[in-house]
């Protein structure tokens, strides 16, 4: 019986996992479109020079900075993946969330500063996790993307 309970527990988990996950990732990729759709009049470019191809009035450093866990079910397919090998990609898609996500974010901080390109844009990725020796570590990793927010004189 105590087997029952936790085939059945396991199963609850993997299917709220599964369809709550997979809702709130749709919503964020939503949300990150619309974002980027919002902020396409600021350029980013990982050149150096650029900040050098015109007239500079202002400069600042930017940052965006994001942490994304997995879900359960994330977690469970990885598993499942890591026995027989090759890509996950169940965190290709948490991967994209968060570059994009903290590219967003810096494109923010550049707009509230009246930037109209941020310069030598450079990608940070840390991975966070709790202590490996636990039983079921989580994954989650931040994302870092900082550059050089510049006004360009017209």
């Amino acid at each position: 019986m105590d087997g029952i309970i936790q085939i059945g527990f396991f199963v609850v988990l993997l299917a709220i996992g599964l369809f709550a996950g997979r809702a709130n990732e749709q919503r964020h990729f939503r949300q990150l479109a619309a974002d980027e759709e919002d902020l396409r009049d600021i350029a980013v470019s990982s050149d150096r020079g650029a900040a050098a191809a015109g007239s500079v009035r202002n400069a600042a450093l930017v940052v965006g900075s994001v942490v994304i866990a997995e879900d359960y079910f994330k977690r469970v397919a990885a598993s499942l993946k890591s026995l027989i090998g090759g890509n996950i990609m169940s965190y290709e898609s948490l991967l994209e969330r968060g570059r994009r996500e903290a590219i967003v974010r810096m494109k923010k901080e550049a707009r509230r500063l009246g930037a109209t390109h941020v310069v030598n844009v450079r990608l940070e990725t840390a991975s966070l996790s709790e202590d490996w020796r636990a039983q079921r570590p989580m994954f989650s990793a931040e994302f870092i993307a900082y550059g050089t927010a510049v006004t360009r004189t017209p």
